[in-house]
């Protein structure tokens, strides 16, 4: 495995006897991943991002530099191929190497499985996913527990893992009356390949175990800062809870309003802090909506006065443009990716502030 040697922080080279130390390189699929990984970092290395801000995760094509950064990583973190399905064959060509965490196969992960349909009804999870949720904060306690310790048996909770899937060829519309059908079939390859919502990074609780595990897979590779990494995401897990403190406190000014999404990838946040979408607008993320699903869409804004449709950076905003026609409801932009802003540790907090602050300024 290569590495690259990487300046400590002053205080990191005081604490480590040295002021250079062989860090591991690494690279993340995503800029909230990214994020997190950054903040473990701290003061020791930087990750390598390889979707760049602004590009959709679910295709993109590598630059010769990120197919780079994949050949030279001793430890990749990625989401899983159900968010970016052209990458796992990147990783076994170009990263045969590298220890790999596929985030959404890990046990720490609060999971959520699609919704189907484009208007959400009370979707209040059933006692199997309580019990999910259950058991994840218990394996959010353990890693806490461990963090604290001497950090002697943080080996063992590196895994590599690969990503192998099938063809992930997207099917192309067919005939415009077959509606939601249709948009069922470019879902299942557009969208995901498995039965869970792969936007699972948009649960604080979910980034706040990333944080622990992440800071154990390094730790695995270089024991020399393994001090450092846990260190470092202690801290990454307070500035958390105090960020989830904050948005449901600018929730709570507008909560009771009703919303509709571009397209159904916010059950996680909206899980998160009790603030559930009425509706999408498309199921996913590389499916237009039929014009039965727009009528439907436009029906539930003036039937239930839905006080806001949201767009996202990424999707043609004239499709929003069609869904308020006649109606009298706000819009506004949401951000999952953080698509303007610096990559770095200070992301995920300005990621999930920022949608929060997007939805209350929408729904006022």
């Amino acid at each position: 495995m290569s590495r690259k040697l990487v300046p400590l922080s002053f205080a990191a080279a005081m604490a480590g006897g040295g002021a250079v130390a062989d860090v591991p390189s690494v690279a993340v699929d995503i800029a909230p991943v990214h994020s997190l990984v950054a903040r473990v970092m701290k003061g020791v290395g930087s990750p390598n991002l390889i979707v760049q801000p602004g590009a959709s995760p679910h295709e993109y094509n590598l630059r010769p530099s990120e197919a780079a950064a994949l050949q030279d990583a001793d430890l990749v973190f990625w989401m899983g191929d159900d968010l970016t399905p052209w990458m796992a064959d990147a990783l076994t060509n170009l990263a045969g190497n590298a220890s790999i965490t596929t985030l959404l196969e890990t046990e720490v992960t609060i999971l959520l499985e699609f919704r189907e349909g484009a208007l959400f009804e009370d979707h209040a999870h059933g006692d199997e996913e309580a019990e999910h949720d259950e058991h994840a904060h218990d394996e959010h306690d353990e890693h806490d527990e461990h963090a604290h310790d001497e950090h002697d048996e943080h080996e063992e909770h590196a895994h590599e893992e690969e990503g192998h899937d099938d063809d992930h060829e997207e099917h192309a519309h067919e005939d415009e009356h077959e509606g939601d059908h249709e948009e069922m079939a470019h879902d299942d390859h557009g969208h995901a390949h498995g039965d869970h919502d792969p936007h699972a990074w948009l649960s604080p609780e979910n980034a706040r175990a990333w944080l622990n595990l992440i800071a154990a897979q390094l730790s695995a590779a270089d024991t020399e800062n393994a001090g450092a990494y846990f260190a470092n995401a202690a801290a990454g897990r307070a500035e958390l809870a105090a960020l989830s403190a904050e948005v449901s406190e600018t929730l709570d000014a507008v909560r009771g309003s009703n919303f509709i999404v571009f397209h159904d990838a916010y059950q996680y946040f909206e899980v998160a802090f009790d603030f559930p979408a009425s509706g999408a607008i498309s199921l996913g993320d590389a499916s237009d909506p039929s014009p039965a699903r727009i009528a439907e869409i436009q029906g539930r804004i003036r039937e239930e006065g839905i006080d806001c449709v949201l767009a996202e950076p990424q999707f043609d905003p004239g499709l929003v443009a069609t869904v308020l026609d006649g109606t009298e409801a706000n819009t506004g932009v949401i951000d999952p990716l953080g698509a303007g802003l610096e990559p770095g540790p200070t992301l995920y907090p300005r990621v999930i502030r920022n949608m929060a602050a997007t939805l209350a300024e929408c729904l006022q």
